[in-house]
């Protein structure tokens, strides 16, 4: 017999949302761009975008591509780029032209791209010219036909806009040479969209709105389906559970997460979408002085964030002297958040660091603190609205009360299943049941602890790792026998990744190996430890003991680096 946990939020969130709110994510933005018209949507590098703008634009690339490129609605557009004006026109043009949205890291190696680009389908992908060199090495082994092309400072004033252009191809070196003769302009699009007339698709929300990329537990990146259902309901789950902190019209969220990230696709753009509110969109939140500085001219109340994001900002002194007299609510999320840092964000801000929990297969939000909670308690909180979850054990049954099973989680955020693998969508999947792949307990208040995580997926600032990509990178190289890739804590990150190899040639080194890796990695999944071993632990079958060599790293630290 299944063991549902129900748990309820404070008195005043309300247990159950309306997954059916709107008819599609596009009703919701077609209400909220009229209702909200001539507030700023989004801020990037000190350029204003209104809802009215935003309508405008998303209207003209939605006819653009339902006209000049001639794209039915169903098919598969790619985005990469970081967070600038562009990202959420081309997210909502696509969206309104009845079209799914393939959101792409734009620091994939051409190998990454490549895979997602193939199995997603995409037909044609919007880029910001500092990664069209990437593209480039991907694209003439993909079914891509079309390629829009972007340069940071293209939405921006005349002026500045060409200021930005200048620094970022002369002065900073950041594009580099590539070759696309048959791309269009970004802006060319926008141009020509305006003269064609736009015509509003049947848009149902059992209809595909994104596949979003992820590994699952483990293995080759796979596209979740998330319909305009399972978004919609998961921005009105977000919604109920902070609902009394969000004003209708005034707020302002710092969105630091790129994104093509789920968490700052639906909790910032989506969510802060619907509230009218203002995203202030930061492309580069790694260059902390600038970020801060860029704080610094806003009065924000609301950022997300993961917890390195959070720590560097606390130990930067610049944004010690910042006024967060207006700021209320302040989510972490894509990690686990640490106590050092919550208490410093406390301390600095008055705001407590209130930690969520999700998937990309739960778009993702489901669990999170409570907006009362007036305390770090270590936990991920309890599951947001209209979200049921169960414990199970090994043998599928569910655990007594105290003990510590694997999460399942079922409700409307839940996704469709995986794009063209029916056999990982009956993995994870089980009568309506996700199965998480997380050991959890339930503590006496309902709140839910994780007790270890996914068994192989390694975390690196909130971004999946998965060990089988590694190793399959790692064992290209003609000198490595056996390898092994596994997640050991650190403190910037939370973790990072460590390889086990089993040299075939002796002359390979540890340079060497790593050189090898950045050619086909994104920097986040080269690893940052390698220790070379005579044999690796194996199982009576001959599967290598991941575990038992995480465990010996985790009790080692990095002495072996």
């Amino acid at each position: 017999m299944e063991k549902v946990w129900l748990t309820r939020y404070p008195a005043d969130v309300p247990a159950e949302i309306n997954p059916d709110q709107y008819t599609s994510l596009v009703d919701m933005f077609e209400q909220a761009v009229n209702r909200f018209a001539d507030q700023p949507a989004y801020i990037n590098m000190g350029q204003d975008m209104t809802f009215r703008k935003l309508e405008e634009r998303s209207r003209a690339f939605a006819a653009y591509l339902q006209n000049e490129l001639g794209l039915a609605k169903g098919e598969r557009v790619a985005l990469m780029m970081p967070n600038l004006l562009q990202y959420p026109i081309a997210l909502f043009g696509i969206l309104r032209a009845g079209l799914v949205v393939v959101n792409v890291n734009p620091l994939y190696t051409p190998r990454e791209l490549e895979h997602q680009l193939n199995d997603s389908g995409a037909v044609a992908i919007v880029v910001v010219s500092n990664f069209a060199n990437t593209l480039e090495k991907a694209v003439y082994q993909t079914k891509v036909k079309h390629v829009i092309l972007t340069r940071m400072g293209d939405l921006l004033s005349p002026a500045k806009g060409t200021l930005v252009n200048f620094v970022v191809k002369y002065i900073k070196r950041l594009i580099p040479k590539y070759n696309l003769p048959d791309a269009i302009s970004f802006r060319s699009a926008l141009h020509k969209g305006r003269r064609l007339q736009y015509v509003k698709p049947h848009i149902t929300n059992d209809d595909i709105a994104f596949l979003q990329y992820t590994g699952g537990t483990t293995g080759v990146a796979k596209g979740a389906m998330l319909t305009h259902r399972n978004l919609q309901a998961n921005l009105n789950q977000a919604k109920a559970a902070y609902s009394p902190l969000l004003r209708v019209g005034h707020e302002l969220v710092v969105t630091a997460l790129p994104l093509y990230h789920i968490f700052a696709l639906t909790v910032n753009s989506l969510l802060f979408i619907e509230l009218g509110g203002r995203n202030l969109l930061i492309t580069n939140p790694r260059d902390i002085p600038a970020f801060v500085k860029e704080l610094s001219r806003y009065e924000f109340t609301a950022i997300t964030g993961v917890n390195t994001l959070f720590n560097a900002l606390v130990n930067n002194e610049d944004f010690r002297e910042l006024d967060f007299s207006t700021l209320h609510l302040s989510v972490g999320g894509g990690m686990s958040v640490q106590r050092s840092v919550a208490d410093k964000w406390y301390q600095l801000t008055g705001n407590y660091l209130l930690e969520g929990y999700g998937l990309t297969e739960c778009s993702p939000l489901v669990a999170g603190c409570p907006y009362d909670l007036n305390e770090y308690n270590g936990s991920i909180g309890l599951p947001v609205p209209s979200t049921e979850i169960r414990l199970v054990a090994d043998n599928g049954i569910d655990v007594p009360d105290g003990d510590v099973g694997e999460l399942w989680v079922r409700g409307p955020q839940v996704m469709k299943g995986y794009w063209q693998r029916p056999e990982a969508t009956d993995e994870i999947l089980k009568d309506g049941w996700l199965a998480t792949g997380d050991i959890v307990r339930v503590d006496g208040e309902g709140f839910l602890r994780i007790v270890d995580r996914k068994k192989d997926m390694i975390l690196v600032s909130g971004f999946n790792v998965y060990p089988n990509e590694i190793e399959d990178v790692v064992a290209l190289n003609p000198k490595v026998l056996e390898v092994a890739a596994v997640g050991v804590p650190n403190e910037a990150s939370g973790e990072t990744v460590k390889i086990f190899v089993v040299k075939k040639e002796a002359s390979l080194t540890r340079e060497e190996l790593l050189a090898h890796c950045r050619n086909y990695l994104t920097g986040y999944k080269v690893p940052k430890l390698v220790e070379f071993r005579e044999e690796l632990p194996k199982s009576n079958v001959g599967k290598i003991l991941r575990r038992e060599l995480r465990d010996e790293a985790a009790k080692m630290g990095d002495n072996k680096a």
